[in-house]
């Protein structure tokens, strides 16, 4: 890995770290270190450090704010590209937005609202990346990404580069085409959105953020929603019908607030996490019948 490491701070591809803990890049401030930890300056730096993963036959794997994320103890082997900075510009051309994949979605958000565009008020309050929320297709409020995304930047794990339109995207709930049958991540996406009153785009965002704020433990280390909704059921409703709140495993612990999210309530570790969400599963399955498919990416070495 040290020739590696020497090729990429050459090309001052940005910031290289070695052995970085995770735990520092993820909102629920779990996972083990990453061999390398990669922060691009711009998508020319990410084109070259895929050259010298590949020069070299090296693992990657791509993050981003670190949320909905959760890092196993031992940690990810190879190179961790993580997008921010370098990557987040908006560029605004009438009702059409052009975002970087390390942009923060609240960010964009705001920022558009500012202009009267309306189509992301969903998305107020979520505190992911854009690149992220194409991947899984986020959303809230009876929206998501699908409704207005046009087409996305896509880098594939053998390196190329490729725009998606919508449809090839195949998104369904919480999910894209990157998730499975051409796994990715999205460096750039370009939205649709429509001109609307100001006054009323924001007032809109405002609420939303404060139902947010009301119904989800924002101010706790967590990684968001735990479980997909098991439609027409809700995680969260079957996780408090089962009287899990509250329950706790190690440093992992259900939410008081609302059943669909973990808190790392001190020192947990991705292992106490994985236990809970088992017993949470086992729990449900038990009591109502229902499987619960977890909504949180997961990756990394278990120790």
């Amino acid at each position: 890995m040290d020739k590696v490491i020497q090729e990429l701070k050459e090309l001052e591809v940005g910031k290289v770290l070695e052995k970085e803990p995770l735990a520092n890049h993820t909102t629920i401030k779990i996972g083990g270190p990453a061999d390398i930890l990669v922060i691009p300056k711009n998508i020319q730096a990410i084109r070259d450090t895929m050259k010298v993963i590949k020069k070299h036959n090296v693992k990657w794997t791509a993050i981003g704010r670190g949320s909905n994320l959760l890092v196993l103890d031992e940690g990810i082997r190879g190179v961790v590209i993580k997008l921010g900075t370098g990557i987040d510009h908006i560029k605004i051309d009438g009702e059409t937005v052009r975002a970087g994949g390390g942009c923060s979605v609240v960010r964009l958000a705001t920022g558009i609202s500012k202009k009267g565009l309306s189509g992301l008020e969903f998305a107020a309050g979520i505190p992911g990346s854009v690149g992220g929320a194409v991947y899984m297709n986020a959303g809230a409020h009876g929206s998501d990404i699908s409704r207005i995304l046009v087409k996305a930047l896509i880098l594939f794990q053998d390196g190329t580069l490729e725009w998606l339109s919508n449809e090839e995207m195949l998104f369904s709930y919480r999910t894209s085409i990157l998730q499975n049958k051409r796994p990715g991540i999205c460096l750039e996406a370009v939205f649709q959105l429509e001109q609307k009153e100001r006054d009323i785009i924001i007032e809109q965002m405002q609420k939303n953020k404060d139902y947010r704020k009301e119904t989800q433990p924002v101010s706790n280390p967590c990684a968001g929603s735990i479980f997909r909704n098991p439609l027409p059921d809700h995680a969260g409703k079957l996780i408090e019908q089962a009287g899990l709140k509250g329950y706790q495993i190690g440093g992992a612990k259900v939410s008081e607030m609302h059943g669909n999210f973990i808190i790392n309530a001190g020192g947990a570790t991705a292992k106490d996490v994985l236990d809970l969400i088992t017993f949470i599963q086992k729990t449900i399955k038990e009591k109502y019948g229902v499987d619960m498919h977890t909504e949180v990416e997961m990756i990394g070495e278990k120790r």
